[in-house]
C-alpha cells in the first residue's frame, strides 16, 4: 500500500493528466483547423532568426502583411499551419538552409452579443465557447429576453442567420442576437 502523501500526489497527477489532455488536443485542433481573419493576432517565430520573427501581428481587414524577403503574405482565410509552411518554404534555400518556423494564435477575433442581454457588445473568443457562455459573458439575459428566440449570424458566409439554442457552438466573428419576448 502506498503512503498517504504519495497516494494523494498520484491522484492529483492522474486528475491533471485526464482533464488537461482534452484541453491540449482541443487547443491544437483550433490552431491547425482554424481559419484566420481580421482581428486575430498571431506570433511568427523563426528559430535563431530574431529579425524574421514577429512578436505580435494583428491581421487587418486586408488580410495581408509584408514579410522580410518574401513580400506580401496573405493570412486571411488561411490556417496557422499554411502560413508556417509558406514562410518556411519561402525562406528555405536562398535565405536559410533549414528554417524552423512556428506560427501561433495569440488572441482570437471577437464575438458579438446583441439584443436582450445586460451588457451587449464584443467579447474576446475563448475556445469551447457556446451561446450560453457568451450570454454569461454579456451579463446574462434581461428580464424581457426570449430564451427560446436566439439567432447566430455566422461570420463564415456573413449572411446565414440560424436559429440557435444555448448549446450551439460559437466561433470567432459570430454575432449572437437575443430577441425580446412578447410576455
Amino acid at each position: 500500500m502506498l503512503p498517504y502523501k504519495l497516494y494523494q500526489s498520484k491522484n492529483i497527477f492522474i486528475f491533471i493528466f485526464i482533464f488537461m489532455l482534452p484541453l491540449k488536443s482541443y487547443s491544437s485542433q483550433i490552431n491547425h483547423n482554424y481559419k484566420l481573419g481580421a482581428g486575430d493576432k498571431i506570433k511568427i517565430v523563426v528559430y535563431g532568426e530574431d529579425d524574421l520573427s514577429i512578436d505580435e501581428l494583428l491581421i487587418s481587414s486586408s488580410g495581408s502583411f509584408d514579410y522580410p524577403y518574401l513580400g506580401q503574405l496573405t493570412t486571411k482565410g488561411k490556417t496557422p499551419k499554411e502560413i508556417k509552411d509558406k514562410i518556411q518554404s519561402g525562406l528555405k534555400g536562398d535565405y536559410l538552409i533549414n528554417p524552423k518556423v512556428m506560427v501561433n494564435i495569440i488572441s482570437f477575433r471577437k464575438i458579438y452579443v446583441n439584443g436582450e442581454v445586460k451588457r451587449p457588445g464584443g467579447y474576446e473568443y475563448q475556445p469551447g465557447l457556446t451561446v450560453d457562455k457568451a450570454i454569461a459573458l454579456a451579463g446574462g439575459f434581461t428580464d424581457r429576453a426570449s430564451k427560446s428566440s436566439i439567432k447566430v449570424k455566422k461570420e463564415e458566409n456573413g449572411k446565414d442567420i440560424k436559429k440557435a439554442n444555448l448549446d450551439t457552438k460559437i466561433i470567432p466573428g459570430d454575432i449572437i442576437v437575443i430577441e425580446q419576448s412578447f410576455f
